[in-house]
């Protein structure tokens, strides 16, 4: 299966850490804004999830194709 890529605008996250207290094996808080522990992930319903939840909708995710799979448009 392809990697999913996964990308944080740190200009629009707040920092609430929701998605590293979601799923911290992918996100951390750096400076009180998130980013991504990799660029480049296996596929994981954590960070859909993260990605969802996220109030900025800051977090965007691609599958292998560069389609994106959260959050939902």
């Amino acid at each position: 299966m392809a990697k999913w890529q996964v990308q944080v605008d740190r200009e629009a996250c707040i920092g609430t850490g929701m998605c590293a207290s979601s799923a911290a094996a992918y996100f951390r808080l750096e400076n009180g804004r998130a980013t991504a522990a990799q660029d480049f992930i296996e596929p994981d319903d954590l960070v859909v999830d993260a990605a969802e939840s996220c109030p900025m909708e800051a977090i965007l995710v691609r599958d292998g194709d560069g389609a994106v799979i959260a959050p939902e448009v």
